[in-house]
């Protein structure tokens, strides 16, 4: 319930305590996992997390794209995890 009254901190609070005590439970991980990307646009205060377009152009923390991006290593890390959940999460390429 705190999820959609947007009240995402008591939703995280509560969603980590139900992974923990159900860990298998898909439901409460992807739940998580909405509340924890919702929160992070909230506190961005910008487009970033629109598409993945955006997150590569402003890069992690805000560097650059030529920072962690400009590194074929860590690139291929990111895409592989970090990129790879944003679409699971249903983030858009463009």
């Amino acid at each position: 319930m705190h999820l959609v009254q947007s009240r995402t901190d008591e939703a995280i609070v509560w969603l980590e305590k139900a992974r923990s005590a159900i860990p298998a439970h898909p439901n409460a991980r992807a739940t998580l996992a909405s509340a924890e990307l919702a929160e992070a646009k909230r506190r961005v205060g910008d487009d970033r997390y629109s598409s993945i377009a955006h997150s590569k152009a402003v890069g992690f923390y805000g560097a650059t794209a030529a920072g962690y991006w400009g590194v074929p290593k860590l690139r291929a890390l990111f895409e592989t995890t970090y990129f790879a959940g944003l679409r699971r999460a249903g983030v858009p390429e463009e």
